[in-house]
């Protein structure tokens, strides 16, 4: 179990990396143009009203939680834009070894298999890297965008979470997607799920 901060992963065009502070203008405009696209599946707190995090705060925070171990949050990077984000959180080690994934993705840049690759990406470095032995995602039933992306990872549905988290000003269902490193055939690369999607969704990988 090696954790190393800060670190990037690549997998062609599209990489995994901190956030930057010169991202800043570009990560403001990419939030703002996708406010009312990522809305319904944001995470709310039920005791204030919703507001982003300041940039300044979020690169705090995510420096801080990263050199601890606790979390692994990184931006989502395709042919040098910024595109989304993806974070493992929180990483628990010892009996557990486990942790869960969120990720969103520019509007604009939906379809193009950028989010099943950021995430089967993170998914390998966990596996492989952390020694990590069980991912889990939580998906709102009614988001179609992310069932296909845990569909497309061949992910475990494991059921149905009443009222698991509050999303967009309300306590909202959610349903349980995991993968454990025993279901995955890793290579001696570290590559275990992205391999098989490159495998069964060769268009979604540009080769130029």
């Amino acid at each position: 179990m090696v954790h190393v901060w800060p670190l990037t992963l690549r997998d062609g065009e599209l990489s995994l990396r901190p956030l930057r502070r010169r991202d800043r203008p570009e990560f403001e405009r990419l939030r703002e143009r996708n406010r009312d696209w990522l809305r319904p599946w944001d995470a709310t707190d039920p005791e204030r009203a919703a507001r982003q995090l300041p940039f300044t705060a979020l690169r705090r925070w995510n420096d801080q939680q990263a050199r601890h171990g606790w979390y692994l949050p990184l931006t989502i990077i395709a042919r040098g834009r910024l595109a989304g984000q993806i974070t493992a959180g929180p990483i628990q080690y010892g009996a557990l070894r486990s942790t869960v994934l969120g990720y969103w993705i520019d509007r604009e840049r939906a379809g193009a298999g950028l989010a099943p690759r950021a995430t089967a990406l993170m998914i390998d470095h966990l596996f492989a890297e952390l020694g990590l032995h069980r991912i889990e995602v939580t998906v709102r039933p009614e988001n179609t965008a992310s069932l296909r992306v845990v569909e497309k990872l061949h992910l475990r549905p494991e059921g149905l979470r009443r009222s698991a988290i509050h999303v967009d000003g309300a306590w909202r269902d959610h349903l349980v997607f995991a993968l454990t490193a025993e279901e995955v055939a890793t290579g001696a690369d570290g590559r275990g799920v992205l391999a098989r999607l490159h495998r069964e969704f060769p268009s979604d990988t540009p080769t130029g």
